[in-house]
């Protein structure tokens, strides 16, 4: 089916179409097209004009461009613009413009990217569902997953992220959501907003998009809660709170092998559901997204039914079995709310020892030496029974622990990984949680390949 034509592209940017052809998609990657997709030559690490020719040899049905590259003939099927990027924008809004279904947005400093899967899977059924892929949440992220949605979409779910102030408000204007959904607010990004309250005033920035009368969902008894309430009421949104208490409201959570057998009440409706992770954190978000898929329309008894399809996304919290031990490989992303979290699932599994490997959690601030030596009275920690560790912000939570809790701590992740030998042994619990940037998930890398050995299988 045809998402963009020539006429349809230039009138939503105000380019100059050329050639006859119809995109099917669009992209911005030359790694991962698809023929018949619209490619995007976005200027970032490498200047998206040099790969035209590579996208066109591989079936793009035109480029998006502000130049015509040396290599591309004259007349090769393009939409030419002054601006790439502003070009990318429009097309996302009319994509947006011309949909009739409504549009979920998601942010929150930990869980964007789970919560909205979570909410993609729970819409299973329930009409033609478009959501964002992997974690497309920047300034190009979002107006591509708008570009990209096909016109007859029920429901549309969009990812917001940021780094900086200011991100957030321009992205929610562009995605105009009927629903818009805060998972949490922690410590993530404290260098650009010296404080929490300044995320929180950067995360309820997300309701300034809100369609008239759109519905506002907003983690309970946080410290910072009443700022998001202050936000959403400022865009004049109809507010439904969710957590332990509020409208929506997790009623009980208990693990069963592997699993959590949850119920909720979402705005009077009690509805029971299952996760298949151990963290309860992941409960918490799914209540929130069967609140936001409520506001939103969607019949939320089916939604809960679904959930029991969801999996937690490799490097984000999901439990495998590797040879003799269970892994939770939470190595994408870490501040002290998520580490937390992590902790507490690894409290929660029961059968074996439970080892922590930890790397550096960034962005903090100036306070990031006390927040990493703070993790060593986290109350999950008591369950813990051995914390390796890499990084010199990590070796503040070494120096912190008890002797017997004390694992081994290394300048760097690799350092840490080429002693493996030492870190784990059959019939380990094992959470590896940290920064990207720490590159903490070359313990998990090492993890995966020794698993494939025999003396790892055997060893005692």
């Amino acid at each position: 089916m045809s998402l963009w034509t020539p006429n349809d592209a230039a009138a939503a940017t105000g380019g100059r179409a050329q050639g006859d052809w119809s995109a099917t998609g669009v992209s911005i990657d030359t790694r991962t097209i698809r023929p018949g997709d619209l490619f995007v030559a976005l200027k970032d690490v490498r200047d998206g004009h040099d790969f035209v020719a590579q996208a066109l040899d591989k079936g793009a049905s035109a480029a998006l461009v502000s130049r015509v590259p040396d290599d591309v003939a004259s007349d090769a099927p393009l939409l030419v613009v002054p601006d790439v990027l502003a070009a990318l924008e429009s097309l996302g809004r009319a994509g947006r413009a011309r949909m009739s279904g409504k549009v979920i947005a998601i942010t929150g400093s930990v869980g964007k990217t789970s919560t909205k899967d979570m909410a993609r899977v729970a819409l299973t059924g329930q009409g033609r569902i478009h959501a964002a892929e992997a974690s497309y949440n920047n300034h190009w992220g979002v107006p591509l997953t708008l570009a990209r949605m096909p016109r007859d979409t029920d429901f549309a779910i969009v990812e917001i992220g940021m780094n900086h102030p200011g991100e957030i408000a321009p992205l929610s204007r562009i995605a105009r959501p009927h629903v818009a959904m805060i998972t949490t607010v922690a410590a993530a990004h404290l260098e650009a907003f010296g404080a929490i309250e300044g995320i929180a005033r950067e995360k309820g920035s997300i309701f300034e998009g809100l369609e008239p009368v759109g519905h506002a969902i907003i983690p309970e008894d946080l410290p910072v809660t009443q700022i998001l309430r202050d936000c959403a009421d400022g865009s004049g949104a109809l507010v439904m709170g969710f957590g332990r208490d509020g409208a929506a409201r997790l009623v009980q959570a208990k693990a069963q092998d592997g699993a959590i057998m949850c119920r909720a009440r979402i705005g009077g409706e009690t509805v029971d559901f299952t996760l298949q992770t151990t963290g309860t954190h992941f409960a918490m978000n799914a209540v929130g997204v069967l609140a936001a898929l409520a506001a939103a329309g969607a019949n939320v008894k089916d939604a809960g039914k679904r959930l029991g399809d969801w999996m937690p996304p490799a490097g984000r919290g999901a439990v495998e079995v590797l040879a003799g031990i269970r892994l939770i490989d939470d190595a994408y992303n870490a501040n002290p709310t998520s580490l937390s979290a992590g902790l507490a699932t690894l409290a929660a599994l029961q059968g074996g020892r439970r080892v922590a490997i930890l790397g550096d959690m960034l962005e903090l601030g100036a306070d990031e030496i006390a927040m990493h030596r703070a993790m060593a009275d986290d109350p999950a920690m008591a369950q813990v029974d051995l914390v390796h560790s890499a990084g010199p912000r990590m070796r503040h939570l070494h120096d912190a622990l008890p002797s017997a809790r004390r694992g081994l701590w290394a300048e760097t992740a690799g350092e840490l990984a080429a002693r493996l030998d030492e870190l784990v042994a059959p019939g380990d619990i094992v959470l590896v949680k940290g920064s990207k940037s720490s590159k903490i998930s070359t313990v998990v890398d090492a993890l995966r390949k020794s698993a494939q050995m025999p003396a790892f299988q055997t060893k005692e």
